[in-house]
This record gives C-alpha cells, structure tokens and sequence, in this order.
C-alpha cells in the first residue's frame, strides 16, 4: 500500500487553462494529460466555464464541496448538486459548466477507452477491500478521516489523503465520513 498524502499535491492548470486540479495518481506514473490511462484528481471550479475537453476519455465527476453545478454534457443538461454521488460522462464531448451558489471541488476519476477501466464508488462504515490480480485500487478521504488496516496495524488517512493498493493486496477500509473507492484495471496495472 503506498499512501499519496493531500499536502504534497501541486496545484496545476486545467487544460484549457479555466481552473486548476490536484493530481492524486495517474498511470502511468509521470504521464501527461495526452497519454495516461487513468488519472484521478481534485478539481477546483471557481467559475463558470467548458471543461477540457479529452479525446477517448471516460470521466467520473464527484461533487466533494460545495453547492454544485449545472452542467451541460452535448448539449444535454445535467445538474450536479448531490454530494458524494458519482457521474459519468464522456470526456471528448463538448461540457460546460455554470455553479449552482459558488466554488466547488469536484472528485475526477478519467480513463482512457481501450487502456482502462474505472469503477468509482464512494462509501461509509467498514468494508474489506481487496485488489484482483490486475486490479489497483485508489481509497480517497472525501469527508472525514478514513482508516485503513492491511494487518500491519491502522493508518489514517486525513482529507483528501489517499491509498494505492497494488494488484493482489487488500484492506479493512472503517470511515465515519465519505471515502470514494476506484478500481483500475489498466493493460499493466500499477506494481
């Protein structure tokens, strides 16, 4: 289990440049917004505006803060305003964004069609997790701390802050608050 701590995270631009996203993980390591398989981010919106806009990408958008957004997804009208409820949408149609009652941070997970898979749920109370052989799982405190035991004893997890448990490892997941879990499979999954 490798643990991707919310402090040590830069803020970058948004591809089209109208915000900016934390990078949690991305596969693989080191890969660009053109080229990965999977990525999963926090993503600040503090204005109205397109989304960028990714060829072949399937996104999971969770509202993490905030009173939400109305979007439109090609052309078709969506509003986001339940927490912690994931959506799915594709990435390369044209998505535009107005906020509901101000800022949001939203929880993205993206995968590219072809070299991943991405299956998000956010969850509460204590679950046991474990990672098939070509699976990776991504375990995020949304809300409140998260508490992680792979045997070794417990590891907390502060807001935002993130587990990657590689292919074939496993987990006791206890929350009190909202943690999303994503399983990745990916053609060479994390190792």
């Amino acid at each position: 289990m490798r643990v991707l701590r919310a402090g040590a995270r830069e803020a970058v631009p948004w591809k089209n440049g109208g915000g900016v996203t934390r990078e949690i993980a991305a596969w693989p390591e080191g890969a660009g917004t053109g080229d990965f398989a999977w990525r999963v981010s926090l993503a600040e919106v503090a204005a109205d505006g397109p989304f960028s806009a990714f060829l072949g990408v399937e996104r999971t958008l969770t509202l993490a803060e905030g009173a939400g957004m109305h979007l439109t997804v090609g052309g078709t009208a969506r509003t986001v305003t339940e927490r912690f409820a994931p959506r799915d949408f594709p990435g390369d149609v044209p998505t535009g964004c107005r906020l509901v009652d101000g800022p949001v941070v939203n929880f993205n997970v993206m995968y590219r069609r072809g070299s991943a898979r991405a299956d998000t749920a956010v969850v509460r109370g204590v679950l046991a997790l474990g990672a098939a052989p070509r699976e990776t799982l991504l375990v995020v405190a949304l809300r409140g701390p998260a508490e992680l035991d792979a045997g070794a004893g417990p590891l907390t997890l502060g807001p935002y802050d993130a587990a990657l448990l590689t292919p074939g490892s496993g987990c006791r997941l206890r929350t009190a608050g909202h943690a999303a879990v994503v399983r990745l499979v990916a053609e060479h999954p994390v190792q």
